[in-house]
């Protein structure tokens, strides 16, 4: 069992920055990769990047590259998305997710096991 807690939205003019932190207990040595995910009212679930646990590697959605930046401490178990240059397209209920066995397609919502309660973000105009 996996528990994932997301933190750090809030309202932000666009083009600033906010950090947003998730905080995984539970059985986090069976985590191979972390992602995160946000929502819009009214739209699908949207990939926005992951990463992975054990080795180097992460993947962006097109949407953030170069904006967002996801980073993690593992000792902490505790996974970071900078977001920098915010537009109000952002705004939305961001998720981070665990996928433990590291399989499937990643950028899926569906493959991940455990999710977090989500945290609103919100950029003005």
């Amino acid at each position: 069992q996996v528990q994932l807690v997301e933190s750090g939205g809030g309202l932000v003019q666009a083009g600033g920055s906010l950090t947003l932190s998730c905080a995984a207990s539970g059985r986090t040595l069976s985590t191979y990769t972390m992602g995160w995910f946000r929502q819009a009212p009214g739209k699908e679930r949207e990939f926005v990047v992951f990463i992975r646990w054990s080795g180097e590697g992460t993947y962006y959605a097109d949407s953030v590259k170069g904006r967002f930046t996801v980073s993690r401490d593992n000792a902490k178990n505790t996974v970071y998305l900078q977001m920098n240059s915010l537009k109000p397209e952002d705004t939305a209920v961001y998720y981070c997710a665990v996928e433990n066995d590291g399989r499937g397609l990643l950028t899926s919502a569906g493959v991940y096991d455990f999710w977090g309660q989500g945290t609103q973000v919100t950029v003005s105009s």
